[in-house]
């Protein structure tokens, strides 16, 4: 199971540098104005559809944390993916038997 995490772990770290690359090249393409794609911005890239059906749902379902919600989904993509990678890294990384 940890070696299967580890694999998951850097499959999100290299998404999240994939999506820092992205924003450095957007940015550097509209003259050093500075471009951060949103977690938001990432899914509706991804799969539209399934991001309106999930706001629905939050808004009617758990409309009390529909706000939280919308404010992680406004953060940017590379953060999200990179911080859940680097700690699954860490938690799941090789055992050094003593």
């Amino acid at each position: 199971m940890s070696v299967f995490l580890r694999l998951v772990s850097l499959i999100l770290i290299v998404i999240a540098l994939m999506l820092l690359g992205a924003d450095a090249i957007t940015s550097l393409e509209r003259g050093g104005d500075l471009t951060v794609r949103s977690l938001d911005t990432v899914w509706r890239a991804v799969h539209p559809a399934s991001l309106g059906d999930f706001k629905s749902g939050v808004q009617n379902r758990l409309p009390g944390m529909a706000q939280g919600v919308y404010s992680f989904l406004a953060t940017p993509g590379w953060g999200v993916t990179g911080v859940v990678g680097v700690i699954l890294a860490f938690v799941f990384g090789r055992k050094h038997p003593d």
